[in-house]
């Protein structure tokens, strides 16, 4: 068996052996974090933003 299979066969045995049930209440966690910190700025800088692309589309549109 040459050096490369048997590196082949190690890295397969090892990604059997691995735990994929993986830190659900922690993806959780980050998932509404980011919902609620998206939703923050964006009530924050929502109208500026828009105001923003208005004037942006207004000045290549010449309205």
């Amino acid at each position: 068996m040459t050096t490369l299979t048997k590196a082949w066969n190690a890295l397969g045995q090892r990604m059997r052996d691995l735990d994929d049930r993986g830190d659900v209440p922690g993806w959780v966690l980050i998932t509404l974090m980011t919902a609620g910190l998206v939703a923050a700025i964006w009530a924050v800088a929502g109208p500026a933003l828009t105001g923003l692309f208005t004037d942006a589309i207004n000045s290549v549109t010449g309205a």
